[in-house]
């Protein structure tokens, strides 16, 4: 699709038509659903029929022919076997702790009378994670020729921050999920989308004529079914909180809404703020993470009033199938409402003493995983610090490069100052300084000053590098001022860099004999004295050669080097003794191992690169 507002367009137009004539729009669906498949499914037979074809041709024409031509008779059949394996999608199951048997009976009473009162299906297991969210997760058996697994994931945060009742009711929203009359056609829906993101996965990894011509289609197709699929699991979404409405009543479930909204603002922007923090303070991590966050759910925070009318006031995206908050509110006849925090936690009422078991858990794992970071943060903090007194020490000396350190250790470390005024007197001085300038842009769109966008795009001419950091807060301005034409021109240069940069990842793992362009290797004394020895240590090498290739559209500075190979001995594969070589060789950049005798054409390029050779065995 040519834009994102034809996309927006589109979605918006089935909304419509979903609401007006739902059978219509399912209708249609399926048959978009069914395109896709017949495609792939009429490639498949044909190629089939192409390869039986010639070897009938070959056989009327001459049995030796066939044996001589058996290689050319098998390409079709091997394109219909890709196709086969891309549409052939395992799904995992959720993953969290997995709740015992005898483990939360109070929980497990709830989570099945509601169960019952939704008409779901039964659970294969309960699973709890560190998340403030909820999920109903069915997993195909055999692509769904043999049903589905069920799963309900509970996140803890999301326990300790409802009541009982508001738990309750999403509960019975994910419920709502697996039954509802639209449960086996969304299923369906879903395995479908993941299916086409599989196969252009695959797609993009081949660079064949064939594979180019399903790319183009799945190019134009993709968006529509996208768009048409993204319209129903937002419809569903609805129909999960009317399930909710009649299991649990309307205002649980509006409460349990405004409750999670208000949660999710208060981690980001109170919880996880503060333990940012605390990292300039602390060498090591919090300890009970998850119970600080079950305390911080229960504290009153003045804010929230003007939070409330923040989430109220959002407009839909099409980023996420959830409707807005108060779009989900005027569908079930609620308005909005003070919630306070609940007396008793659903956590406290049905966890009983796994809570403080989970709370542990958590936290332990969460403290393994940035404990390494967190420290390396604490230590660089000690040192800007140092850094900044410094500076600050001779403030009035300043200048140059200075000035520009100066500000941006004021920005980080002095949460009063206002660093705008230090930026703009380092720019004076450096008007060319791409760094600094981008930061004053990021601070006065910050405070939604426009004069921002003036200095990263400035920002960006002078240093292209910083279009990855530069352009989402360019794009998130130009969507909160209502600039769809400037959101747009952002998301196209986003997308056309992601674009360069999975084209010369592509690049680094294949090898194109005519299109490559070699250059000789630039390897150091001490690298190419490493390489050698990893070569001579294999005992399966008799020559090397080691180029450089130019990967066209890569920023990324590390190199990349072809090491061509002539062997000794025998291993049942080649690509075996490759391995083994490989594992033994390091070079400061990326590499693909090569046999010369599998690459002729390419090997005879390498070998005519001045120096490439770079060992014999003696």
């Amino acid at each position: 699709m040519a834009s994102v507002a034809r996309y927006r367009g589109l979605v918006e137009r089935l909304e419509r038509e979903a609401q007006q004539a739902p059978g219509r729009y399912k209708f249609k669906l399926a048959l978009l659903a069914g395109l896709g498949f017949a495609v792939l499914g009429g490639t498949v037979l044909l190629a089939l029929g192409m390869s039986v074809g010639l070897v009938v041709a070959l056989l009327a024409i001459s049995p030796v022919l066939l044996l001589k031509l058996i290689k050319v008779i098998w390409i079709p059949v091997a394109f219909g076997w890709f196709v086969l394996k891309a549409l052939w999608v395992k799904f995992e199951p959720p993953e969290g702790y997995v709740l015992g048997a005898d483990e939360a009976p109070a929980l497990r009473a709830e989570i099945e009378r509601l169960r019952e009162q939704t008409g779901a299906p039964p659970l294969k297991q309960i699973l709890i994670d560190p998340n403030l969210n909820a999920g109903a997760a069915s997993v195909p058996r055999l692509m769904g020729l043999l049903g589905h697994t069920h799963y309900l994931v509970l996140g803890l945060p999301l326990m300790q921050l409802l009541s009982r009742e508001q738990f309750a009711a999403v509960v019975a929203h994910e419920f709502g999920h697996f039954g509802g009359g639209h449960g086996r056609f969304s299923g369906w829906i879903y395995r479908v989308r993941a299916s086409w993101c599989r196969f252009l996965g695959e797609l993009s990894q081949r660079r064949s004529r064939m594979g180019a011509v399903f790319l183009r289609f799945f190019n134009w197709y993709a968006p529509y079914f996208d768009a048409y699929s993204f319209v129903l699991a937002r419809a569903q979404e609805y129909d999960a909180d009317a399930t909710a409405a009649r299991v649990t009543g309307a205002p649980a479930m509006a409460q349990a809404l405004q409750r999670v909204g208000l949660g999710g603002l208060r981690l980001q922007r109170d919880f996880w703020a503060g333990v940012e923090r605390s990292v300039t303070a602390q060498p090591a991590p919090p300890q009970a993470l998850y119970r600080d966050m079950a305390g911080s759910f229960a504290a009153v925070n003045s804010d929230e009033p003007a939070r409330l009318d923040e989430l109220l006031n959002e407009q839909p995206g099409l980023d996420d199938t959830h409707p807005t908050l108060a779009q989900r509110l005027q569908a079930l006849g609620q308005t909005p409402a003070a919630v306070p925090a609940p007396a008793q936690t659903a956590a406290q009422a049905l966890l009983g003493p796994l809570q403080a078991t989970l709370e542990e858990r958590f936290s332990r794992q969460w403290r393994e995983q940035v404990a390494e970071s967190w420290r390396q943060r604490h230590d660089a903090h000690g040192q800007d610090q140092a850094r900044l007194s410094e500076l600050e020490a001779r403030v009035d000396a300043l200048a140059g490069a200075e000035l520009g350190e100066y500000a941006m250790l004021v920005d980080r470390l002095r949460e009063e100052a206002d660093a705008v005024p230090l930026y703009r007197a380092a720019l004076a001085e450096r008007p060319d300084d791409a760094l600094t300038r981008a930061r004053l842009g990021a601070k006065l769109l910050d405070r939604e000053d426009a004069e921002g966008v003036e200095h990263l795009e400035r920002a960006l001419a002078l240093d292209p590098d910083l279009a990855e950091q530069a352009l989402p807060m360019l794009m998130g301005h130009h969507r909160r001022v209502g600039d769809e034409a400037a959101f747009e021109a952002a998301v196209q240069r986003l997308t056309a860099l992601y674009q360069r940069r999975d084209g010369a990842l592509l690049a680094r793992e294949q090898v194109d004999a005519k299109k490559d362009r070699l250059l000789e290797h630039g390897l150091g004394a001490d690298d190419l004295r490493g390489a050698v020895a990893g070569l001579q240590a294999s005992g399966k090498v008799k020559q090397a050669w080691i180029v450089r290739k130019q990967i066209e559209g890569d920023d990324s500075g590390i190199p990349h080097y072809l090491v061509l190979l002539e062997l000794r001995g025998v291993a049942w594969t080649e690509g075996g003794m490759l391995q083994q070589v490989l594992d033994g060789l390091e070079l400061p950049g990326s590499v693909v191992v090569l046999h010369a005798s599998s690459h002729r054409a390419l090997a005879k390029r390498i070998k005519a690169v001045p120096g490439a050779r770079v060992y014999v065995r003696g």
